[in-house]
């Protein structure tokens, strides 16, 4: 062992057992401390990073999927109910070849199309079509699972058989269960996707032939029922306008009576219907010319056929009439064609028209008194846009607010946030309690370092009567004390009656210096020995 090194273990150790109790106590928790960092610091290090090998499996696919890993002597973890399986990031391709070569995951009761390679060239018509409808399904439960939120999927399909023999064939209809993952739920958007996939994937199904049920027993579609109509339709309209007008009123109200002291609530009826209006008009302007303009006259003046009667039966002239024979005939027509304007409007009107609106609004009496009501009033009506020829009506009212359930809450709130801040401050106290033992524990052992490496102080007296100290020659100890004293003490010497006791400190001190100066290795270790013998004494 190096000398350097054997020397500060030893000081080290020396420093340690002149230590209290109390003092080694606090050095035992600290290093425990040191040594639980480490110990945390390096496990966290050196675990490994989990990544998603697969997700959505079945059972069956999930325990073959740990079977293989088991195998393979790859570590592995469980998540969503088992549903997951995670490994170390960089055995994520790895085992997903390995887990592929297994033919993993493969979930017998989906199938899919793959149900069709297995069939052979005997199978009956029945076989066929059965095996066709399970296809059917297995890829349509493998599109639903593959939705947001969605665990698992089945499908169930009912398709009328066709035949000559039946005058009308039933429209074929379907059924989907869904697993749901914890705490999501589907939304109206999500049910009118699976039902619109479902039925635009069979020929002749319509959307409404969909049913869709969740694992929880919820009829999130019903036969005959338009999927999603409750909120993509009226009511989601009629509930937005509603939310949009109560929101401006309740934050123009929050501004004046103050947050919690009014309550609005709004009513209307949309007129969701759509209509297309066409009208033509016709103009035209009386100083406008005239396209064109023609006028005929025909005159005739004359001798003409005296003869004249009157027709018999069978068209024949009955003679005897009588006439002059003189004759006169005038015709005169004008036709003028003018410039005419032509006017089509077409009018639509979109959905979404308010055809009448009530608003309600309660303000709480204890803090609604210095207002005018009258002006509140019609502050609310210009907020939420009033027409009063439409039939809309509006009313305000002062009313006492119960309170008692707001003040539990914050009584619950302000306990909850007590016990929240106190659970922190005591662990703030713990890990400083912590951090201050393992310093003091730090400062203890630096400064007793530093206290063993620093110098003694002279003492007036030094026994060393058990150090055996290598011969010398025998100095007169009055001229050795002279030598090693300055000027100063060498005339207080002089003046002074001479000290035996004293003369002879001063002479061993002298000698152990020379001694130490000549051999300081052999001299540390003779005092190192003395040490451990007077500790162990």
């Amino acid at each position: 062992m190096p000398e350097k090194f054997s020397v500060a273990l030893g000081r080290v150790g020396g420093a340690v057992r002149e230590f209290t109790v109390a003092q080694r106590t606090l050095a035992l928790i600290g290093l425990a401390g040191i040594a639980l960092v480490v110990v945390a610091l390096v496990v966290w290090a050196n675990r490994p990073t989990y990544a998603p090998l697969f997700t959505g499996l079945s059972a069956q696919d999930a325990s073959a999927v740990v079977e293989v890993l088991e195998g393979e002597g790859v570590g592995y973890e469980l998540a969503d109910g088992g549903s997951s399986v995670l490994v170390a990031r960089d055995a994520v391709y790895r085992m997903r070849l390995a887990t592929a070569a297994a033919g993993l995951p493969a979930d017998s009761s989906q199938g899919g199309y793959s149900l069709l390679d297995d069939m052979g060239m005997s199978s009956s018509e029945f076989q066929q079509t059965t095996t066709y409808k399970r296809a059917l399904e297995g890829e349509l439960a493998a599109t639903i699972g593959a939705l947001d939120g969605v665990r698992a999927a089945s499908v169930r399909l009912a398709l009328p058989e066709k035949t000559v023999f039946v005058a009308e064939t039933p429209d074929p209809t379907a059924s989907v269960f869904v697993t749901l993952d914890r705490g999501t739920t589907l939304s109206s958007d999500k049910v009118q996707a699976i039902t619109h996939l479902v039925s635009a994937s069979i020929e002749g199904m319509k959307a409404t032939d969909v049913a869709v049920v969740d694992s929880a027993g919820t009829v999130l579609s019903a036969v005959g029922a338009t999927p999603g109509a409750a909120d993509s339709g009226t009511d989601k309209r009629v509930t937005a306008y509603e939310s949009r007008v109560g929101a401006a009123v309740q934050t123009m109200l929050d501004r004046i009576v103050g947050p919690g002291r009014a309550v609005v609530s709004v009513t209307a009826e949309l007129d969701l219907d759509s209509r297309t209006t066409t009208s033509e008009k016709f103009e035209s302007p009386d100083e406008r010319l005239p396209l064109t303009e023609k006028t005929e006259r025909e005159e005739f003046k004359g001798p003409g056929n005296g003869t004249s009667g009157v027709l018999g039966p069978d068209n024949i002239a009955v003679p005897g009439g009588t006439g002059t024979g003189d004759g006169e005939y005038l015709n005169e027509s004008s036709t003028v064609t003018n410039a005419v304007d032509k006017i089509t409007e077409i009018t639509e009107q979109t959905p979404g028209t308010v055809r009448r609106q009530s608003v309600s609004v309660a303000v709480d009496s204890a803090t609604g008194n210095a207002l005018v009501m009258a002006d509140l009033q019609q502050l609310v009506a210009t907020a939420a846009g009033i027409d009063p020829e439409r039939g809309d009506v509006v009313t305000v009212q002062r009313m006492t607010f119960d309170t008692t359930a707001a003040d539990a809450a914050a009584e619950a709130l302000a306990a909850d946030e007590a016990a929240a801040a106190a659970a922190e401050r005591e662990t703030l106290i713990r890990n400083a309690a912590i951090a201050g033992v393992t310093l003091l524990a730090l400062l203890i052992a630096v400064f007793a370092l530093r206290r063993r490496r620093a110098p003694a102080p002279e003492r007036l007296a030094l026994d060393l009567g058990e150090i055996d100290v290598r011969p010398l020659a025998a100095p007169d100890p009055t001229a050795l004390a002279l030598d090693v004293v300055d000027e100063a003490q060498r005339t207080l010497v002089a003046s002074r009656p001479v000290d035996r006791a004293q003369i002879e400190a001063d002479a061993k001190r002298a000698a152990v210096m020379s001694a130490a100066d000549d051999d300081p290795g052999d001299m540390a270790d003779r005092i190192r020995a003395l040490m451990d013998s007077g500790a162990r004494s």
